[in-house]
């Protein structure tokens, strides 16, 4: 299992632009069976995903689709 802290780097406006593509991406990792689990920071500052997937390589692939990853709106630790 991975834990995966996304932390914003832009303004919420900007994230709040893309949210909705981000969340239909949540959606279809939940589906594949690669995330288990995610919510907002509070405050505000970012996320949290919980993935079961095993490759550290496999993971970072599918981190790669995130769009929030795509734009550049966040950083992530894993």
């Amino acid at each position: 299992m991975f834990i995966i802290s996304l932390t914003y780097i832009v303004n919420l406006e900007k994230v709040d632009e893309l949210l909705q593509l981000h969340v239909e991406y949540l959606k279809e990792q939940y589906k594949k069976g690669n995330f288990i689990a995610s919510g907002r920071k509070i405050p505000r500052t970012g996320g949290i995903i919980f993935s079961k997937l095993k490759s550290l390589e496999k993971l970072q692939e599918v981190l790669n689709k995130d769009p929030f990853k795509i734009n550049n709106l966040a950083t992530y630790k894993i």
